[in-house]
């Protein structure tokens, strides 16, 4: 049989459904890989074995019953990753950070409530950049995670765990979160598939805010039908989250095509922006042939695509370095050291307070915050964040003229780079910061993007993002599996991560031991 880790989710539910396989035999297979790889790639914080097979044996009756299995999701049984920044009752909610070390989440979040009413087995938390303040996953306070393409590379932020849970075959699905791309990003440096639905599609209850008015959720798979129906678990109004909107999830989001001559058809006459705004300065010039290539596919499918202009996307990447950092400032100041996580310090009330948070934040953590409450203080507010939050408006205004002249979506790089090598960045924030160059103005504007493999540049995964209109990721998808199919035949679509042999080998050092060395040299 073939290795159940390398089945897709939706292999996995045939299986099931056919009674081929058990949901516990898939959760213990992708448990063992888990665990035998997270040495080398610390994408995990926590594997709960115990937990995770008693849900699947409840999988396991549920499909064994013929009223229970009759009209079940499509991800009854399988296994998801989940970032740790989702609630999960009684267990761990670190947010990556120190300062909330200990913390057990006292309820589900909506998404948790979600997952577990489809019967799906959640087989731990994965590692993130504190409170997903980063775009390489060098920032969580647990140490960082390592690319399975690249041992001595990241995998991209601040989602970095889920991605590489994914990609290095740990579990077919995962869960992480999209402030500034930080879902699509490391799935284009991973090579898999990663969507940020639109901005209230799913609830954010029981999730670690970051900054409120742009942080969403979204999913990871290995291929875009496995997305699409983990989306359609997730999403849905929430009355506990005033943000949660009250539009349908469509159930087509189950039913995308099998076929990929049908889905390559899908892609006739479709017409497609591609923004050049969106090839920045600095763009490796093999990752920008690898998206030329694949303009040209949807081309020679039958697709229209017109260069088009996004004249405010250079001012995202400030805006989004007020807005942003001021959000969270208002966010974190929770974390005092009286209700969550730990305390330190003995005397004064104010000393513990400036113990706690001095100790508990990380150096990035703290640079944010200190950003943010300059941009909102006395003097500065309607300078920087007031008029940040205007420039927001002209960014969302240039998407939506696009989409009110007839494109049915935009096409761009995910990232103007591969995975680059621990340390690369950490020591200027501004370059950190423009690795997520192509993707904020999306969250800037609340629309849905995804990102999807697109080939390989020096053996290094590449990702090509589409943006719709709010609410368009059904037709995201439909694109996404379009282009799926086109390229179906292509030899990099077989290839796993070169360095994943090596994550199983408990002699190989940590990722935290390659970057120490790294920097060293």
């Amino acid at each position: 049989m073939t290795d159940l880790t390398r089945l897709l989710a939706h292999e996995m539910t045939d299986r099931l459904r056919a009674g081929e396989i058990t949901s516990r035999a898939l959760t213990e297979a992708h448990l063992d890989a888990a665990e035998a790889g997270n040495h080398a790639l610390n994408a995990w914080l926590t594997i709960d074995r115990e937990r995770a097979l008693v849900e699947a044996d409840a999988a396991d009756v549920r499909l064994a019953s013929p009223v229970g299995a009759a009209d079940a999701h499509p991800l009854l049984g399988v296994p998801v990753a989940l970032k740790d920044l989702v609630s999960v009752k009684g267990g761990q909610c670190t947010a990556g950070s120190r300062i909330l070390e200990g913390y057990l989440a006292p309820y589900d979040a909506h998404i948790t409530e979600r997952l577990r009413a489809v019967g799906a087995v959640i087989l731990g938390k994965t590692n993130m950049d504190e409170f997903a303040m980063g775009s390489s996953n060098e920032h969580s306070a647990y140490g960082p995670v390592a690319n399975p393409w690249d041992l001595e590379t990241v995998p991209g932020g601040s989602s970095g765990g889920s991605a590489v849970a994914v990609a290095a075959y740990h579990a077919p699905l995962s869960i992480g979160t999209d402030t500034g791309g930080s879902i699509r990003q490391p799935a284009a440096l991973t090579g898999i598939v990663g969507i940020k639905p639109t901005y209230g599609r799913v609830s954010r209850y029981g999730i670690v805010a970051f900054a409120s008015s742009l942080d969403q959720i979204g999913p990871f798979a290995r291929d875009v039908r496995d997305a699409a129906a983990l989306l359609h678990a997730v999403a849905g109004r929430d009355e506990r989250d005033s943000t949660s909107a009250s539009v349908p999830v469509p159930d087509e989001l189950l039913h995308l095509p099998a076929s990929d001559d049908e889905a390559a058809a899908g892609l006739r006459g479709k017409r497609l922006g591609l923004p050049r705004e969106y090839f920045v300065a600095g763009m490796d010039p093999d990752s920008r042939r690898r998206i030329e290539e694949s303009v040209a596919a949807l081309e020679g499918a039958g697709a229209t695509v017109e260069e088009v202009s996004l004249p405010h996307t250079d001012y995202g990447l400030a805006t989004y370095y007020i807005v942003a950092p001021a959000e969270a400032s208002a966010n974190l100041a929770r974390y005092d050291g009286v209700r969550f996580g730990p305390r330190l310090g003995d005397s004064d009330v104010l000393r513990n307070y400036l113990a706690t948070r001095g100790r508990g934040f990380g150096p990035e953590v703290k640079r944010r915050i200190m950003l943010g409450t300059y941009a909102l203080s006395a003097g500065y507010y309607d300078a920087f964040y007031v008029k940040a939050q205007k420039v927001r408006t002209l960014i969302k205004r240039d998407f939506d003229d696009l989409f009110e002249r007839g494109f049915d979506a935009l096409v761009a790089p995910t990232s103007p780079t591969t995975a680059f090598q621990f340390g690369a960045k950490m020591a200027d924030p501004v370059a950190m910061y423009l690795s997520d160059a192509c993707t904020l103005p999306v969250n800037m504007a609340g629309l849905p993007g995804i990102s999807i493999p697109c080939g390989l540049s020096e053996g290094m995964p590449v990702g090509l993002q589409l943006i719709g209109p709010a609410w368009s990721e059904l037709e995201l998808f439909r694109l996404s599996r379009g282009f799926e199919a086109l390229t179906s035949a292509a030899q990099w679509r077989g290839q796993e991560p070169t360095q994943l042999d090596l994550t199983t080998d408990p002699a190989q050092p940590t990722p935290a031991e390659r970057a120490q060395a790294l920097a060293q040299h």
